[in-house]
C-alpha cells in the first residue's frame, strides 16, 4: 500500500514509530538550539524572522546520527531502503516556522510574496532560480523529501501542503522537454515556461492536502511533488520554539533519468 499511494498520490504518512520518537527526541534539543544561536538566526532567518529555514544545519552523519545518538531507523526507513538501496543522508534542513509567516521584509517582491502567502510557496524540490527573471534549471534533483517534526502542532500552524498527484503533471511537463535531449544537457535547459505551466495546471487539477503530524510520526513526499508551507494565520496561538520540522533530501548518485523517470 505505501508503493502505490506514494506513486498514486504523490505523499505518505507514516504512524507512529518508537524509533522514529527516540530519534527525534535525542537530536530535537540540538536542533532547537541551532534555529537560536544568534549566528546561525543571522544566516537562516527569512520574511520578518518568521521562517528559520536552516539548510544542511543539522550535523547528523550518513546514518542520521547525531554526535553519539541513534541512528535513524523505523519502518520509513525499510520503506526507503526498499526503494532507494543503503540510506546515505545529506545533513537535514531544520526548518521552523514562527507565527505570522510569511512576514513582508521587503527581501523578496511584492509579486513573490503574494505567491507565497496565497499558493504557499508552491514549488518542486530540485529547480534552481537564476538571475533577476528567475529562470529555472535542473539543480539537486532529490531522491525523495522525508520530514520529521519535532514538535506538536496545530493543523492552521504553517502546515506542510502538497497538491495531490501533481507529481505526475510535472512529470509529464519536464518530459515533453527534456525526453529528445541528451541527458548530458539537462542541466542547462531552461524548464520555466513548462513548470510555471505545469504548477498552474496542478492548482487547477489537484487537492492541496494539508499533512499533520506528531513526533514519531512522518511523512514522505515524491521528488517531483508540488508542495509548500501555508501561512500561520494571525489568530492561531504560538508553539513554543515554533514549529519545528527536520527535513531530509538525499541527492542520491546523480542520475537524472532516474529523477525524472524512477520505478514510482
Amino acid at each position: 500500500m505505501g508503493l502505490v499511494s506514494l506513486s498514486e498520490r504523490g505523499w505518505i504518512k507514516f504512524d507512529n514509530d518508537p524509533d522514529i520518537l527516540d530519534w527525534v527526541h535525542y537530536i530535537q534539543p540540538t536542533a532547537a538550539g541551532i534555529a537560536k544561536d544568534p549566528k546561525q538566526k543571522a544566516l537562516w532567518l527569512r520574511h520578518g524572522d518568521t521562517w528559520f529555514v536552516g539548510v544542511n544545519s543539522l550535523p547528523n552523519d550518513p546514518a542520521g546520527s547525531v554526535a553519539e545518538g541513534p541512528q535513524l531507523k523505523g519502518a520509513v526507513v525499510d520503506f526507503l531502503i526498499k526503494l532507494h538501496g543503503p540510506i546515505a543522508l545529506d545533513r537535514a534542513q531544520i526548518s521552523v516556522i514562527y507565527p505570522g509567516y510569511p512576514a513582508f521584509d521587503g527581501t523578496e517582491t511584492e509579486v513573490a510574496h503574494r505567491y507565497r502567502k496565497n499558493r504557499c510557496g508552491a514549488h518542486v524540490d530540485g529547480l534552481r532560480s537564476e538571475g533577476l527573471n528567475r529562470r529555472r534549471f535542473i539543480h539537486e534533483p532529490h531522491q525523495y523529501v522525508l520530514g520529521l517534526p519535532t514538535v506538536g502542532y496545530n493543523v492552521q500552524a504553517s502546515p506542510m501542503v502538497v497538491w495531490e498527484g501533481s507529481h505526475h503533471i510535472i512529470r509529464a511537463a519536464f518530459k515533453s522537454v527534456l525526453d529528445d535531449i541528451p541527458v548530458a544537457q539537462w542541466n542547462s535547459i531552461d524548464l520555466t515556461k513548462v513548470y510555471h505551466e505545469a504548477r498552474r495546471k496542478c492548482f487547477d487539477q489537484c487537492e492541496q492536502i494539508s499533512i499533520l503530524a506528531k513526533p514519531g510520526e512522518c511523512y514522505l513526499l515524491h521528488r517531483l511533488a508540488l508542495h509548500g508551507i501555508a501561512p500561520w494565520p494571525e489568530e492561531v496561538a504560538p508553539i513554543d520554539h515554533g514549529r519545528m520540522v527536520v527535513y531530509f533530501r538525499p541527492e542520491g548518485d546523480g542520475n537524472l533519468i532516474n529523477w525524472l523517470n524512477g520505478s514510482y
